[in-house]
């Protein structure tokens, strides 16, 4: 069957499970449909070939099971799926959210500047309403209040007439639509700057929120929310793991927990913790970034206060980089909130996913616990700390090791930091893995291990115990995510409609594996804010002499800033 016509059949298979799950009240999108009709096909107790074409038999049999687990709410797998599914549509990396956000913010003024850029106004009025529609651009691009409150709209006017009067409108009506663009966009971070500086001076400011003071705020009470998560669920994990590493020892336990589904509830917590790792991470960067623009903004006004201070009339050369650096960071400050407040609304809503484990009978979970030590990960690791792998027992395997390999924290480990060899001996039972025993290098990957003898045993063979982590993540397709095994599974569904989103959501490494990353980030110094200018030749055209009166306020609230050119003429030279 061609690509086209098959990604026509999944695509009516997809619409046909959606419409009869929503006739069964349940309503599903339909990436999680996909998800599902991946899942299905990937198991093979189910019997699908993916290299045959599908016959009607086989849809029907398709759109039945797949229904019989999107309607098996009390599912902890359908639970994670749908928690993935969830992640991979509203997550991305801080820098793809900035741009996206960026671009979204650019869209949003296209109108409002082909208004002005487009406008062929020659009338006073016309000319009086074309400045009234830059005073509204300047706020919106901005966002430093509404262009429809007046009081923002007096001061934001005082402030763009001081550095661009309206008698100047001419010479702009005359610019190419570009350099109008370019022209608006420098006006905005100007006219911001002003604002800020006039607010600080306590002159000002009308509509502009104390974004320092909220983020200071916002994200510690983010991160206590996200750590106080993480304790739940690494409680929950930690519980789980002790009543199923009995039951590996102990059939009769084993066969008395499978009507509650314990290990795939331990595979939802193990990806709500990932999850939410990923995200802590975004947020250590983020208050890491707004602690160094606090004090760069401290630094900035400090260094306009200077600039200013008892001058009647300061020139356009000294203060506009600095209004424009201060516009530009405050920009930052912008984007910092809206990241908290997506990655804050990302949290709540994972929280929907671990509705399962309240299903779950207390008093079974505690028969279950009894006579069972509960460790937690950290002491799982500490029990083997001293056992290390000698690395002469290997001929042909590498081994890394913390004190002799430079960025040792930094190797992507597979699996998700979890031991491989116990997962696979144990019928998928996650244990974190001891980075310090150990770090096998196969066939460019990196394995970690919870003990030496795992770490050897694994070594022996690998190939053996990575195909039985691949069988087993076929009939648990929740793993592919978890387990980060995507790249087994491309080639089984070529077709995209059938496929999450490929994509790597971090290298980050957990508690898990011992292997946390240092909460760190790359950190971009600001530029240094300077103008790019032409060397005039030999010609002798005057150093322009252009100041701004007026700076340093006076009685009133509100500062009034008077631009005053003291350009010698071209006659004059």
């Amino acid at each position: 069957m061609p690509p086209t016509q098959a990604e026509s059949v999944i695509k009516s298979i997809i619409r046909e499970i959606g419409q009869e799950c929503a006739a069964h009240g349940e309503v599903v999108s339909e990436t999680l449909v996909a998800f599902m009709v991946k899942a299905v096909v990937l198991d093979p107790s189910n019997g699908f070939n993916v290299d045959r074409t599908l016959t009607k038999s086989d849809v029907q049999k398709l759109v039945k099971l797949c229904m019989a687990r999107l309607l098996d709410t009390k599912n902890p797998s359908l639970d994670t799926i749908k928690m993935q599914v969830y992640f991979d549509i509203n997550y991305t990396s801080r820098e793809e959210f900035l741009q996206e956000h960026h671009r979204v913010l650019e869209s949003r003024l296209g109108s409002v500047c082909r208004e002005i850029t487009d406008n062929r106004a020659c009338a006073r009025e016309e000319l009086e309403s074309l400045y009234r529609k830059i005073v509204s651009y300047v706020l919106l691009r901005s966002g430093l209040g509404s262009p429809t409150d007046i009081k923002i709209v007096r001061e934001a006017t005082a402030a763009l007439q001081s550095v661009f009067p309206q008698a100047e409108l001419g010479t702009f009506l005359t610019l190419s639509k570009k350099d109008k663009e370019r022209q608006l966009k420098e006006l905005t971070m100007i006219v911001t700057g002003i604002r800020l500086f006039n607010r600080d001076c306590g002159k000002g400011g009308e509509g502009i929120d104390d974004l320092p003071a909220i983020l200071q705020e916002a994200i510690p009470a983010t991160t206590h929310h996200v750590d106080s998560q993480l304790q739940i669920a690494q409680n929950w994990a930690h519980r789980y793991t002790a009543i199923l590493e009995k039951a590996t020892d102990n059939p009769l336990v084993a066969i008395d927990l499978q009507p509650y589904k314990l290990k795939e509830a331990l595979y939802n917590v193990r990806q709500y913790e990932v999850f939410l790792q990923i995200i802590l991470s975004d947020i250590i960067t983020s208050a890491q970034e707004v602690e160094i623009m606090i004090k760069q903004l401290g630094a900035q006004l400090e260094q306009l206060k200077m600039t200013v201070k008892s001058k009647i009339a300061v020139p356009t050369s000294q203060v506009f980089p600095i209004f424009v650096a201060l516009a530009s960071l405050w920009n930052s400050f912008q984007d910092e909130t809206v990241l908290i407040s997506v990655l804050s609304n990302l949290i709540t809503h994972l929280e929907q996913f671990l509705g399962t484990h309240e299903l779950f009978p207390k008093k079974i979970l505690q028969d279950f616990l009894e006579e069972v030590t509960v460790k937690t990960d950290i002491c799982r690791i500490k029990e083997h700390l001293e056992e290390r792998v000698h690395p002469e027992d290997f001929q042909n395997l590498e081994w890394f090791f913390p004190e002799t390999t430079a960025n040792f924290d930094k190797l992507l480990i597979q699996y998700q930091g979890f031991c491989g060899y116990t997962f696979a001996t144990t019928d998928g039972l996650l244990l974190p893995g001891n980075p310090s025993i150990g770090i096998l290098k196969y066939k460019e990957k990196y394995y970690t291990f919870n003990s030496r003898n795992a770490a050897y045993s694994f070594a022996e063979n690998p190939e053996i115990y990575i195909d039985i982590i691949k069988e087993k993540a076929q009939k648990n397709a929740e793993l592919i995510q978890l387990l980060q095994l995507h790249r087994h599974f491309d080639i089984l569904i070529p077709y995209s409609q059938a496929n999450l989103r490929q994509k790597i959501t971090h290298s980050v490494q957990t508690d898990l594996s011992h292997m946390r990353r240092e909460n760190c980030s790359q950190v971009y110094p600001p530029k240094d804010v300077s103008t790019q200018t032409m060397r005039e030749g030999s010609t002798r055209v005057p150093r322009p002499q252009i100041y701004i009166a007026g700076l340093r306020g006076g009685k009133s609230k509100v500062t009034h800033g008077v631009k005053v050119n003291l350009t010698r003429s071209v006659n004059e030279t």
